[in-house]
């Protein structure tokens, strides 16, 4: 059927308007270039760009494989939006911390909301409201304040000692508990149920929504947002169901505790906390600014236990793996501990400047299996030039954490556990990289709560090696079972298996879990 005039020349027009708009677009991209190429990477196909080039598991081993193929800047293109994955210390070092003020943006996912997690300041775009967050966060965390918090990490750990005497057997689930109970009884002043807490199980739920909700391609609401409308009772809208259960436990994470401890001023007798002390300067009023800064607060408040928990439980799972399987770095950390703390006492915060080996071990866990292996995605404010390759504004950037650790130029042999690699004449070596600066971010946007994880690292690891022997798991015949040490897939990931055997070295060893005295104030 012919067209009438009005309906060609309306078509003739939209086709006008479509060849001004690409024409407009190319001129455009080709002024905001100047001619440059966009980095290396995969040819991406027609509409879906490089969407079939996105690793489906493992992606941090995978894009280490591309790397060798394309360089350590590869670009892709998925649906629309431009992704750069950086594959060594060189580039991760010059855009996310010199660059730093062109690459601290966050890209924004719908996922955030749907999960609960838009409190997370550590997702928030990079601005004000950022800035405030960041610095409430920094003023009770910086590492002028954490030693005040070295009692209640004390005590805590020696629980942890006790619970490993007694039900060895139920390791991962002392070592959630023992960080949950630390981080919450500082912020908030909450002393948790040693079973069956009901916060702890919201946190595990609220958690369970950062690991499976924010792996990339996980959803594709991610992609295409509108699907966030569709009823969960429409025939493939499942993923609604599971959205609200991690929603309504995140909200419940941030809310319970923090209320909880706002009861407790409210009674006049509150226990020392972060909470506490914010509160304390807050006057009450319905004055809009007040409301605001208790918000934060309240954000500032929940991310403490959230954003660093995870971490530090999986470096910890690391250390057990790692002692299990290389009896020699035990040995030679036992002999550490007996040589500068003697049989008699626990080793505490204040012995940490004279355990060198120590800290090697937990800069190896950090190293070896890193918690983040992606790290969490920058985004690029401004177009950028990086080796005569142009970068575009809005382009998301993830800095590969895991290949930086494992790096055979910075560590070699970096597949073996090496805490030698940081000793040099019975001290660290400054000369090699601290796996910490890739291991809790970049630039901007480093985590502002790794003091505090490291020195609760540190309590937790020494005591344990000071009092415990830790092998390999054994069957029911006595045999000794191999372990293969492989990671988790996702965004946070942990050791697959961390089973071992944990024995007290000694009744000396076993007194002093059962009947010391709190070492440290």
């Amino acid at each position: 059927m012919a067209l009438s005039p009005t309906s060609a020349l309306a078509a003739a027009l939209c086709g006008l308007i479509l060849i001004i708009r690409y024409i407009h677009s190319r001129l455009s991209w080709r002024a905001r270039s100047k001619g440059r190429p966009l980095p290396p990477g995969p040819q991406p196909f027609p509409v879906v760009g490089n969407l079939l080039d996105i690793p489906k598991s493992m992606p941090w081993e995978a894009y280490r494989d591309l790397s060798v193929r394309y360089g350590d800047v590869l670009f892709f293109r998925v649906l629309g939006q431009s992704l750069m994955i950086l594959g060594n210390a060189k580039v991760v070092f010059e855009l996310l911390e010199k660059r730093s003020v062109n690459y601290s943006d966050r890209p924004q996912s719908p996922m955030f909301d749907l999960i609960g997690w838009d409190f997370d300041f550590g997702f928030m775009p990079y601005g004000q409201y950022w800035r405030r967050h960041r610095r409430l966060f920094w003023q009770h965390f910086h590492p002028g304040v954490i030693s005040k918090y070295n009692a209640i990490q004390g005590d805590v750990s020696r629980a942890f000692l006790g619970k490993l005497l007694t039900c060895p057997e139920r390791l991962e689930e002392h070592i959630r508990h023992t960080f949950a109970a630390s981080i919450l009884k500082v912020v908030y002043g909450i002393d948790i149920a040693e079973r069956g807490d009901k916060l702890i199980e919201i946190i595990e739920v609220a958690m369970e929504g950062v690991a499976e909700g924010l792996t990339p391609g996980a959803f594709l609401v991610e992609y295409f947002p509108f699907l966030r409308h569709v009823p969960a009772w429409f025939p493939g809208a499942g993923f609604q169901t599971r959205l609200k259960k991690w929603r309504d436990a995140s909200h419940a994470m941030v809310d319970l505790p923090f209320a909880q401890a706002k009861a407790h001023i409210k009674d006049g007798s509150p226990p020392p906390s972060v909470v506490n002390s914010i509160l304390s300067d807050f006057t009450q009023s319905d004055d809009p600014l007040v409301s605001d800064e208790e918000q934060i607060a309240k954000n500032v408040a929940a991310i403490a236990y959230a954003g660093g928990a995870d971490t530090t439980i999986s470096t910890f799972q690391t250390f057990f793996l790692a002692m299990s399987l290389h009896l020699e770095v035990r040995a030679k950390a036992q002999a550490e501990l007996h040589a500068v703390v003697g049989p008699n006492r626990l080793p505490d915060h204040s012995d940490r400047d004279d355990l060198p080996y120590i800290e090697a071990i937990i800069k190896e866990c950090l190293r070896w299996q890193n918690a983040t292996p992606m790290g969490i995605p920058h985004a690029v404010t401004e177009d950028d030039e990086y080796e005569g390759y142009f970068i575009p504004a809005g382009t998301v950037v993830f800095a590969n954490v895991w290949a930086v650790l494992h790096d055979q130029e910075e560590y070699p042999e970096p597949e073996r556990f090496l805490p030698e690699r940081f000793i040099k004449d019975g001290k660290l070596n400054p000369d090699v990289r601290d796996p910490g600066t890739a291991a809790f971010g970049f630039g901007r946007r480093i985590c502002p709560g790794r003091h505090f994880a490291e020195a609760a690292l540190f309590v937790n690891i020494a005591r344990v090696l000071h009092v415990f022997d830790i092998g390999p798991p054994l069957d029911e015949r006595g045999e000794v079972i191999n372990v293969e040490p492989k990671m988790k897939d996702g965004i946070l990931s942990y050791p697959e298996n961390c089973r071992c055997t944990i024995k007290p070295r000694s009744a000396q060893a076993e007194c002093l879990i059962d009947n010391g005295e709190r070492d440290e104030s």
